[in-house]
C-alpha cells in the first residue's frame, strides 16, 4: 500500500473550507495516479504529463480556492497567483518525487 506525504497532508487539512476541500481533492487525484502509472511503467515525464491531464479539474478548483482566499485576505492578485502556483507545484513535486523513489526501488 502506498502512503504518501500528499495523502497525509490531505488528511490534515480542516474539512468544510474551499481551500481545504480543493487541496484534499487535488491531493487525492494525484495520489490515485501513482499505482496505475507504476504498473504501466511510465517515465517520470509521462507521469507528470498524465497528472496534468487527469487532475486538471481538481487542480483548477484548488487553484481558484487559493486565489479567492488570498484575495479575500487582501493579497494583491499577482501575489495570490504566485501563491496558488507555488501550492500546486509543491503538490506535483512531492508526488513526482515519491513516484521517482518508487520507480527506482527494485521490486
Amino acid at each position: 500500500m502506498i502512503i504518501s506525504i500528499a495523502l497525509m497532508m490531505m488528511l490534515a487539512a480542516p474539512a468544510g473550507d474551499p481551500v481545504g476541500d480543493g487541496r484534499r481533492a487535488f491531493s487525492a487525484c494525484l495520489t490515485a495516479q501513482m499505482q496505475p502509472s507504476l504498473e504501466a511503467k511510465l517515465s517520470l515525464e509521462a507521469f507528470r504529463a498524465d497528472l496534468k491531464t487527469k487532475c486538471a479539474k481538481e487542480e483548477d478548483v484548488f487553484r481558484k480556492a487559493v486565489l479567492a482566499a488570498d484575495k479575500a485576505d487582501g493579497m494583491p492578485l499577482k501575489g495570490a497567483q504566485a501563491d496558488a502556483d507555488d501550492q500546486v507545484l509543491e503538490y506535483v513535486e512531492k508526488i513526482s518525487g515519491e513516484y521517482a523513489d518508487y520507480q527506482s526501488t527494485p521490486r
